[in-house]
């Protein structure tokens, strides 16, 4: 999923027109510019060679691309470049007079659409957006997705179904599954969601003329109501892991989801895992990172040592580790102290759960 960061912003003009252009907006934004040859001067590099062997070998080390050129040049330099919009760059065009912001390329999850409307603040300029639900005024299940740092079963093909649904005048209906935060009494950012065009369902017993449900929750299964039923997951499970040296892969991974299924949470929930920084290594736990593509985060024994006071050690893992316990103090750290459930102690291994919304 590509998000637009400020500092990783390539420009690429061709004209006098752009080249003054690309100042002005450098001078606003932390970005790399690129022109011609002829055109190059302090804090604009040139081409390597042409303007599509440039684009070509820096297109994926940037996530976004803005061109100050015509359109249907920048589509033929790009054209050969682009996979999909999960990962392709945000790609925005300027006319070199400055008058319009066009959003060309991914614009939600590369969100070109929200940097062509800044960039056009910036300017000016008049912004271009042609995305169907913007047009139209809707959320996009993609954005809302994003705000909330979640993801869903087939996630390209199903928000591609919805989308077209809410475009399409379908009715759907939005329910937060508050039940599942409720342990750690916490509540979904609601305020902070593009929900227009969504339809808010407060009782599942009581719902109105629906198409299809968006059932926003932690939990590991879906209401059983006359209607098809979306699950958006918002990855914010941390597990906080210790375990034996050598601890077989598989081992560690069983254990993990017979924990999140004692517990309810469904798997796609999971955001990191951590443990001890001598831990870094360990083959099982980077393993299980990769297996789950999450991050897999480590913490000094000294950074450890306070937090660890609050719960219960053992002997042997001081010895070891330096400090009495790790899976919790860890989940302690990642989830800022909301733990879910007990920890799960078997087989050397020790698993603690918490939720970082």
């Amino acid at each position: 999923m590509n998000i637009v960061k400020p500092e990783s912003v390539a420009l690429f003009c061709l004209t006098p027109g752009g080249v003054q252009l690309a100042k002005r907006l450098a001078a606003l934004i932390p970005m790399t510019c690129f022109t011609s040859q002829t055109l190059a001067e302090p804090g604009l590099e040139p081409f390597r060679g042409t303007l599509a062997r440039t684009v070509a070998e820096v297109f994926n080390d940037y996530s976004a691309l803005i061109f100050i050129c015509a359109t249907g040049l920048t589509v033929r330099v790009i054209a050969p470049l682009i996979k999909d919009k999960f990962s392709d760059p945000a790609v925005v065009v300027i006319d070199d007079r400055g008058h319009h912001a066009i959003s060309l390329l991914s614009g939600h999850m590369g969100g070109a659409n929200a940097l062509t409307g800044y960039i056009a603040g910036l300017i000016g300029a008049t912004p271009v957006i042609t995305t169907a639900t913007d047009v139209n005024q809707l959320a996009a299940v993609d954005i809302l997705a994003q705000q909330l740092n979640a993801t869903m079963t087939n996630f390209r093909r199903t928000v591609k179904k919805l989308n077209q649904l809410l475009v399409c005048g379908g009715r759907i209906g939005l329910y937060w599954d508050q039940t599942s935060l409720a342990t750690i009494k916490m509540r979904w950012p609601q305020e902070y969601c593009d929900t227009r065009g969504l339809l808010l369902v407060t009782d599942l017993d009581d719902l109105p003329e629906l198409d299809a449900l968006l059932y926003v929750s932690l939990h590991d299964s879906v209401p059983d109501v006359p209607v098809p039923v979306y699950k958006l997951v918002p990855r914010c499970v941390v597990a906080g892991i210790g375990c034996k040296r050598d601890t077989p892969p598989s081992r560690v991974s069983h254990l993990l989801a017979r924990q999140l299924a004692h517990l309810h949470i469904d798997p796609l929930a999971l955001r990191a895992i951590g443990s001890v920084s001598i831990k870094s290594d360990e083959p099982a736990l980077r393993y299980l990172a990769n297996q789950c593509c999450v991050p897999f985060e480590t913490f000094s024994v000294e950074v450890l040592k306070p937090v660890a006071a609050r719960f219960p050690g053992s002997d042997f893992v001081k010895r070891v580790v330096g400090i009495g316990s790790v899976s919790q103090p860890v989940a302690w750290l990642m989830s800022n102290g909301r733990l879910v459930g007990d920890t799960l102690r078997t087989q050397g291994v020790t698993i603690t759960l918490g939720v970082s919304c």
